[in-house]
């Protein structure tokens, strides 16, 4: 359209020249980049600003290595000019710089849309990669956390062969045994907890308590930790098994992050609350937001899978228990479950 219009206006200019009776004076149009040659019906130059070439004067329009060429005719009597030949390389660089401007185009696309994937990808596979890291530390903590009591349970076996204290490597058996126990009781509940159907039954929490404190009793004789308790006759309507993952994580996790010769105080108001209190090592401001993930784990050499305070959340939830607590470091920490959603009133 552009050398369309250049022709239409130097064929208006030789017709003007000559309806005046003027020598027709060739100009430069005001593209630079376009360029014109006149020539007679033989096909013999006439005036030119294009170099010596062979032009297609049958064809309109045509590309020829980096130009493209215009031809019109001029059908005028008295009028020399028969054709009149455009040149310019305006539509190949425009062509050209397209390509350019495609490649670089398709190239930042492909970077932008790289980095919004990756950026995605990195939004997306956080929770997996932050599972997985805390899947491989659960399996370094349960190496670690069962080390300990298998190995004072070899050695007390050891030493009871030889005779060496006989009472006093039993009560190490005893205690070694009922932590692995403990351990396994709560990987097996954690892993399977959806296929365990909930029966719930009346069941007398005080006395519940009073066993898990005997049990508890010979593992905390090996930190010579005293758990004294308080308890108040309570009934309640629950499933058992839950109810006792609920007092034995509690009472775990006190003896646990418990110093040695200290005491542990365990209580059951009639109402339904209930309490285990430690005087151990506390939980600092900064972990008690995240206490009750899975996986989390205090700052303690005695080590643990992260799993007890998980448990009981859950089983909370599932009944609609408030469970809270309060914590000092160095000082020790208290935990509360309150029962009294699901007392049995007499």
């Amino acid at each position: 359209m552009e050398l369309n219009n250049s022709s239409m206006k130097i064929k208006t200019d030789i017709l003007n020249s000559y309806m005046r009776h003027k020598t027709f004076v060739p100009k430069k149009l005001e593209q630079k980049d376009t360029k014109y040659a006149l020539f007679d019906k033989n096909g013999k130059v006439l005036f030119s600003y294009l170099d010596g070439k062979d032009f297609k004067f049958k064809e309109n329009f045509y590309e020829k290595g980096d130009y493209h060429y215009f031809i019109s005719s001029l059908d005028e009597v008295g009028i020399p000019i028969k054709y009149i030949v455009l040149e310019t390389c305006r539509g190949v660089q425009s062509r050209d710089k397209l390509k350019i401007y495609t490649v670089i185009a398709f190239i930042l696309s492909s970077i932008f849309v790289g980095f919004i994937a990756y950026l995605l990808a990195r939004i997306l596979l956080k929770p997996v990669r932050e599972k997985v890291i805390h899947l491989d530390n659960f399996i370094k903590d349960s190496a670690h956390e069962l080390n300990t009591p298998v190995s004072v349970l070899m050695t007390s076996v050891s030493m009871l062969k030889k005779g060496k204290n006989p009472e006093k490597m039993m009560k190490y058996i005893l205690s070694s045994s009922k932590q692995i126990s403990q351990i396994y009781n709560d990987i097996q509940f954690s892993t399977f907890k959806n296929l365990y159907e909930s029966v719930d039954e009346n069941i007398r929490l005080d006395l519940l308590i009073h066993e898990s404190v005997e049990f508890f009793s010979d593992i905390s004789v090996t930190k010579n930790i005293v758990i004294e308790t308080f308890l108040e006759e309570c009934e309640i309507l629950m499933d058992k098994t839950k109810a006792q993952k609920v007092v034995n994580n509690l009472i775990s996790n006190a003896v646990k992050y418990s110093k040695k010769d200290s005491k542990i105080v365990v209580s059951l108001k009639k109402e339904g609350l209930f309490s285990v209190e430690d005087f151990g090592i506390g939980i600092s401001k900064g972990e008690q937001e995240e206490i009750f993930k899975r996986y989390k784990r205090g700052l303690n050499n005695e080590g643990g899978f992260g799993l007890g305070l998980d448990i009981v959340k859950r089983v909370c939830n599932d009944y609609s228990l408030d469970l809270f607590f309060k914590s000092k470091t160095d000082k020790g920490s208290t935990f509360f479950v309150d029962f009294s959603k699901i007392i049995i009133s007499r």
